[in-house]
């Protein structure tokens, strides 16, 4: 994430470091696991970067007669996925070019400003977050994607001259200082779905109409998965973090929060005119920075044998603690509860999150069926366990923790196999209900065995 600017005039933006996300365009997202969960949510995380550094012209274009608009041209512009986890869905701006002043600017509807940081932060775990619309120069645009070596699609639009018009007159009133900020829901209104709704407004609402019945058969959370693929701590993370409503299905008209989706959807979209003729949208395309990048995946890994295995791998490990080989070592029981203790924790912290979205506006996180399996008494259970470690007196208090917590993981299980679950979390519960299993049963050992391992009399050494 980058600094912004301020803009100085409505159509003048200077800047020190622009950061932009999309796709989402959603979703700032934590390292989940590895970092402990540092950063709060995501997420269900937002997206993509703008370019730094750009610095859009000043314009003056009050010329609204049809000359001034066949002297426009207008192109979708598409930037591919990025290194960086808010790059991940890809960025877009609509650039509108002035072939008689030559005045060529993009307009961008994916900034926002680290400018006063605490509010930002504050606004980040709300889901309040503030973005805001500015206008690019578009050859810096294109350069500093270049940069960090990013695909870039331009597609021309064949529009009327009034629609050019149009859309050039709403873009610039939108770049005003008292016009230019959006309360930002990274998959309901983003960069991208800003940029389809001005496309949809000069079209007299024709690209909703054709495709906001049209079902996909896919969901938020089917993409999400899709597009992180590639970082699995980051996938899991976002994952466990995204609530029910993620996992309706999108029609095509949702499914272009997606800056890629967008691009590819109105490149064979034909539009009717008065006339009765029916021309495509999309007049050209090409690519403008090409990239050697991996294409991004086409469909999300197929990992619930993985996280099963995972899962009981930890399950068998917490259930030794009541074999008599580990009861009657002091150091192995103590290696296995620290594990144990380390798990109970991370996923407590995750559960404290999960109910802490509850009351926030992170509407996509909200009444998350995995607080199920990561529930906030597992903090408590965490630090029952270190406490065993000193006072086996603990054991009994970590044992029946561990057993609600089992019980509250099982009774989950049983929600989810009801019509009354609509919450795709299958792989979450393959990764931690092993864990609860095996932890509850570990842990009713009996006492009198272990009590006699740790204070039995220590070998003389000669």
């Amino acid at each position: 994430m980058k600094k912004l600017f301020t803009l100085a005039t409505p159509c003048l933006a200077r800047v020190a470091r622009v950061g932009a996300l999309s796709g989402s365009c959603q979703i700032v997202i934590m390292k989940f696991l590895a970092t402990s969960l540092h950063i709060a949510t995501v997420v269900f995380i937002i997206s993509v970067a703008a370019p730094a550094s750009l610095h859009a012209q000043k314009t003056d274009m009050t010329s609204t007669d049809a000359t001034a608009g066949n002297e426009l041209r207008v192109w979708l512009v598409t930037a591919g996925p990025g290194s960086a986890v808010w790059e991940r869905y890809g960025h877009n701006a609509i650039r509108v070019l002035n072939t008689s002043t030559g005045y060529d600017v993009s307009y961008n509807w994916g900034i926002f400003s680290f400018g006063q940081p605490v509010e930002f932060i504050i606004r980040f775990l709300q889901g309040r977050m503030l973005y805001m619309m500015a206008p690019f120069d578009t050859q810096i645009m294109l350069d500093a994607y270049a940069r960090d070596n990013r695909e870039v699609v331009l597609q021309e639009l064949d529009l009327t001259a009034s629609e050019k018009l149009e859309l050039q007159a709403f873009a610039e009133n939108n770049a005003l200082p008292g016009n230019r900020d959006y309360a930002y829901q990274y998959f309901r209104d983003n960069c991208s779905t800003r940029v389809r709704d001005v496309l949809d407004m000069v079209l007299a609402g024709e690209l909703k109409k054709a495709l906001s019945d049209t079902p996909t058969g896919k969901s938020y959370r089917w993409h999400t998965r899709r597009l992180t693929k590639i970082d699995p701590l980051i996938y899991t993370g976002m994952d466990a973090l995204l609530g029910p409503r993620t996992d309706a299905e999108l029609t095509i008209w949702d499914e272009m929060f997606l800056p890629l989706s967008l691009r590819d959807e109105i490149r064979d979209f034909q539009v009717v005119r008065s006339d009765g003729t029916v021309r495509n949208l999309v007049e050209s395309e090409e690519v403008a920075v090409s990239s050697t990048r991996v294409k991004e995946a086409t469909a999300p890994p197929g990992w619930l044998m993985r996280y099963l295995t995972l899962g009981t791998v930890f399950g068998i490990a917490f259930a030794s603690l009541r074999l008599r080989l580990v009861r009657q070592s002091a150091f192995a029981r103590r290696l296995i509860i620290s594990a144990a203790s380390s798990w109970s924790g991370i996923f407590g912290v995750l559960g404290l999150i999960l109910v802490g979205l509850l009351f926030t506006d992170h509407t996509f996180s909200a009444w998350n069926e995995n607080l199920f399996l990561a529930n906030p008494l597992l903090g408590v259970l965490s630090i029952a366990l270190l406490m065993s470690c000193i006072d086996l007196t603990w054991q009994i208090r970590a044992q029946k923790i561990s057993a609600v917590c089992a019980t509250i993981a099982l009774v989950g299980l049983v929600w989810q196999i009801t019509p009354m679950s609509g919450h795709e979390n299958g792989a979450f519960f393959a990764l931690l209900l092993p864990g609860h299993l095996g932890l509850a049963w570990g842990l009713g050992a009996d006492d009198t065995s272990i009590s006699e391992a740790h204070n039995a009399p220590k070998p003389a050494v000669n």
